[in-house]
């Protein structure tokens, strides 16, 4: 085995975003792209010498691929050791458990989240640090900087690993570790949640059903719902992993899970219906006729985690990304906790979560999590419902319905534009950034507007300012609409608009969200003249 030393560099358009480098599967496969990303990655962290790392993703087309050029690399820069699921398999939050618990110097997952997989769809690749969570930006911008200057890579010459056998093997130096994906995950679920209740509560007819969209979280859920929980075979549906999602779109919600969502509006739905996305960080809830919205599921968490062993102490806080509803924050208020607004992007929870001052996050992304890893987590959100649900002895419907007559109802809805030629949709925010000192006190759409600006963020624990996070509109009566383009796609601009309208506890909480946030958006649609701007105003997906 001999090392080799590629010219090679620098490609164009290497900035990671807030979840990694995104794009299309055929330019992560044009010869050196991924090869100098990962060595930009290794150049920017002081090198991998002697260091520790866990590799993994979700099984999407190239994934194995890039692995084995990935472990090559590791050995040809000196890493000592490398921790990789089966079959090249982990979800996200078990790439960051496996962090933790081996305290190795950090790890890559090889992913692109929910979007499409497949040799004409998306790749990713994303750098988490040694607490488990993604890459903050300083780490991010030094990646970057390396990515514009890069010249060479190195890369041993060796035969590719069998990564379908449990157990060590050897590359150069390197000793790498080929673990089962599911069996450390799960003995963490075990900690935190109380099984022996939740077992009780299927055996006792509670019914289910789990979508895992032919992605990472198939071989988890059914080891855990149907294994550990005795859910019965069937509860876990789309269970194998495929690389291109059983050619889906791998994205919890109700647009790309309509099988799901059919069945749980059905007379014939089950009690609890869930599904996670393509690395296994996102999740949708449902009840029997009740899609219960992230903002909400959130809130209702934060109201309910004290019922779950791990975390029947309490909470120290709640943090929600800017976008996110103000629901948890009426939780956090009741309860006297403290509560964070976080640009988009995990990686700004990491501090929060690090120096104690939270222990549950979420965005309205389909994504939560607590402090027991340093990334969002979908099976989690499943398991702590169900451990809510064992022990509420509630329907999910009953439990929303007493959450808004205690907290009030925050009615929201995100709206996205997806494949906006990148010109227009930079003119469309221009446009409104340039309105925003003179809105407060004009009304749009019959809305007086009381606020506006772009958010800052002020990390509350390290001194950083994170700016230009996204544009925020208040109006009377507690209503608000964000507006933010989404550094997540591969294609175009994708521009997000979300919108959002207090109702009291005492108010009518049985409105649907389009007639309860009509106003709201007919404001926007006014101070954003979207349709000369884009030449649309309906959007593509509507959740």
């Amino acid at each position: 085995m001999s090392i080799q030393i590629i010219s090679k560099g620098p490609f164009d358009g290497q900035k990671p975003g807030t979840s990694g480098l995104r794009k299309k599967t055929r330019v992560f496969m044009e010869p050196g792209y991924l090869e100098c990303f990962v060595q930009a990655t290794l150049n920017a962290i002081g090198g991998a010498a002697g260091k520790t790392f866990v590799i993994g993703g979700d099984g999407r087309f190239f994934n194995r691929e890039a692995i084995q050029t990935m472990l090559k690399m590791a050995a040809a820069n000196g890493a000592a050791k490398v921790i990789v699921g089966q079959g090249g398999l982990l979800s996200t939050p078990a790439v960051s458990n496996l962090i933790r618990q081996n305290k190795t110097d950090g790890g890559f997952v090889l992913s692109a989240s929910h979007n499409p997989g497949g040799i004409n769809a998306d790749f990713g690749v994303k750098y988490n640090v040694s607490n488990g969570g993604p890459a903050p930006e300083n780490i991010t911008q030094a990646m970057f900087e390396q990515t514009q200057t890069i010249s060479e890579y190195r890369i041993l010459e060796a035969t590719d690993v069998d990564l379908s056998t449990l157990g060590t093997a050897q590359i150069g130096e390197m000793q790498v570790e080929i673990i089962d994906p599911v069996t450390d995950y799960q003995a963490l679920m075990a900690q935190l949640f109380d099984f022996d209740k939740i077992r009780a509560l299927f055996a006792g007819g509670f019914t289910m059903r789990f979508d895992a969209m032919h992605a990472v979280t198939g071989p988890y859920a059914t080891a855990i719902l149907e294994g550990a929980l005795g859910a019965p075979a069937g509860t876990v549906i789309n269970a194998v992993p495929s690389e291109d999602f059983g050619g889906g779109h791998p994205d919890p919600n109700p647009v790309w899970a309509k099988v799901l969502m059919d069945e749980m509006m059905s007379d014939t739905a089950p009690d609890f219906g869930a599904a996670s996305d393509g690395d296994g960080d996102r999740n949708m809830i449902v009840g029997r006729g009740a899609y219960v919205t992230p903002s909400d599921s959130l809130a209702v968490l934060a109201a309910n985690a004290h019922l779950a062993p791990g975390y029947k102490a309490g909470l120290a806080g709640v943090a929600r990304s800017m976008p996110t509803s103000a629901a948890s924050d009426k939780v956090a208020e009741r309860l006297g906790l403290g509560c964070f607004e976080t640009p988009t992007g995990w990686k700004f929870f990491g501090n929060l979560l690090d120096a104690g001052k939270v222990t549950l996050c979420g965005e309205e992304s389909a994504g939560t999590g607590s402090d027991h890893v340093r990334e969002k987590d979908g099976l989690w959100a499943v398991l702590l419902w169900l451990n809510i649900l064992a022990e509420r002895g509630q329907s999910v419907g009953e439990i929303m319905a007493d959450h808004w007559a205690t907290y009030g109802r925050n009615y929201y809805s995100r709206h996205d534009y997806e494949a906006v030629p990148v010109e227009a949709a930079n003119a469309l925010m221009q446009g409104v950034r340039d309105q925003l000192e003179a809105l407060p006190g004009t009304t749009h759409g019959g809305l007086a507007i009381t606020s506006a600006d772009e958010f800052s963020y002020h990390d509350p624990v390290d001194g950083s300012v994170s700016h230009n996070q996204g544009l925020r509109i208040g109006f009377a009566g507690e209503g608000r609409a964000v507006l933010r383009l989404s550094g997540t796609g591969t294609e175009g601009a994708t521009l997000r608009v979300y919108l959002e309208q207090y109702a009291p506890a005492e108010a009518d909480h049985g409105l649907s969200p389009d007639v309860a946030l009509k106003a709201v958006r007919a404001a926007v649609l006014s101070i954003t003249d979207m349709q000369e701007r884009i030449g649309r105003t309906d959007p593509d997906v509507k959740t």
